[in-house]
């Protein structure tokens, strides 16, 4: 492959706009940067956007994995929003991984390297 990829933006499909609006302002700790038509972003770094639109025919489908550091710091935020996880994985690696389902099963994940 020639050149390199310089950014990411990824998308998640919801049944429901408002709640899913509300639902990801409390994942990120803050309202989205950006609402251009439909598509609510959030910036998660320089180059990294995630963005969620309404779609109910694929809501549920998206799976968007997070690399992070102070993972547990992390999970004790969302669940002082409210936001549920699944329990945390340690793989044989070292990398410790958690889910967490949005409203409509869309699969968010965290990972979080043992170096980190």
């Amino acid at each position: 492959m020639h050149g390199s990829i310089t950014h990411l933006i990824a998308g998640v499909p919801v049944s429901e706009l408002d709640a899913a609006i509300d639902w990801y302002t409390r994942f990120f700790g803050r309202p989205p940067d950006l609402r251009a038509g439909e598509e609510i972003l959030w910036d998660i770094d320089e180059h990294a956007t995630l963005f969620i639109e309404p779609d109910a025919a694929r809501a549920g489908a998206g799976r968007v994995t997070f690399g992070v550091s102070g993972l547990d710091a992390l999970l004790e935020r969302l669940a002082a929003q409210g936001i549920d996880h699944e329990p945390v994985e340690t793989y044989t690696n070292g990398v410790r991984h958690a889910m967490v389902p949005d409203p409509d099963g869309n699969s968010l994940a965290f990972a979080e390297s043992p170096s980190s």
